[in-house]
């Protein structure tokens, strides 16, 4: 039985470039897991964000991308969950506290939405949950997630939004919809995520995608960064 929302949101929020960045770490281990999976070596673009993007792509999707063309379908698939079970334990093995940033005004920003009664936090992330844990670890920030949707839920970006929406219902009794919910993040995806359910989406431009960028994409609000933790919690809130 779901209850009415009365108020009630369910605030999804990004990652990587949106809550924190683990500089590059993970795509170092994402291309050493390749080479060692399908023997596979990464061009000079690949180690360079700004010409091979990540951003608001699943652990999956990136693996496919990045040795697909080269080594082709059947062996792609065939080795993709050694692949990523190789890239996890490159990022457990190479991940310090010290790699992990948290974007300005996080921390404080995550700790006053979880006061509120109104408020459920969830994740919404294109990194298999493993890989999620692992970086929201050092800055304490899983406390404030106790689900979401994950890369490893879906290889579709555009899958998990519903995902989640299914995982808040089972936790909270509540069928959320509409405006009622929230994304947030540094994307284009993130973005098109929101657009694609008709819910409120905020962008931040503390991750690779310029604001203009994701301007173009006609956000519910977008915000430079969180330092300005009033004016992110109105945008988030509204």
């Amino acid at each position: 039985m779901t209850e009415t929302l009365n108020g009630y949101k369910l605030i999804l929020f990004d990652i990587d470039g949106t809550l924190l960045s683990a500089g590059a770490i993970a795509r170092e281990s994402v291309l050493r897991a390749l080479e060692t999976a399908y023997g596979w070596r990464p061009a000079e673009k690949h180690h360079d964000r700004k010409r091979f993007d990540f951003s608001g792509k699943t652990d999956p999707q990136i693996v496919r991308e990045l040795v697909r063309e080269e080594i082709g379908d059947d062996r792609c698939e065939r080795d993709l969950s050694r692949a990523l079970a190789l890239y996890l334990e490159e990022l457990e093995r190479g991940l310090k506290p010290e790699n992990v940033v948290p974007k300005p005004g996080v921390a404080e920003l995550l700790a006053t939405l979880a006061t509120r009664p109104d408020v459920t936090l969830a994740l919404l992330t294109g990194n298999l949950e493993r890989g999620a844990r692992l970086k929201l670890e050092p800055p304490g920030f899983n406390r404030y997630f106790p689900f979401g949707a994950f890369g490893s839920d879906s290889a579709d970006r555009y899958a998990l939004p519903a995902i989640a929406l299914e995982r808040a219902a089972e936790r909270t009794g509540r069928r959320f919809g509409g405006k009622s919910i929230v994304v947030v993040g540094d994307s284009v995806h993130d973005v098109a995520c929101g657009r694609s359910l008709g819910v409120r989406s905020v962008a931040v431009a503390t991750g690779p995608t310029r604001a203009d960028q994701l301007a173009a994409e006609r956000p519910d609000a977008l915000l430079s960064d969180f330092s300005d933790v009033r004016r992110a919690l109105e945008a988030i809130l509204a």
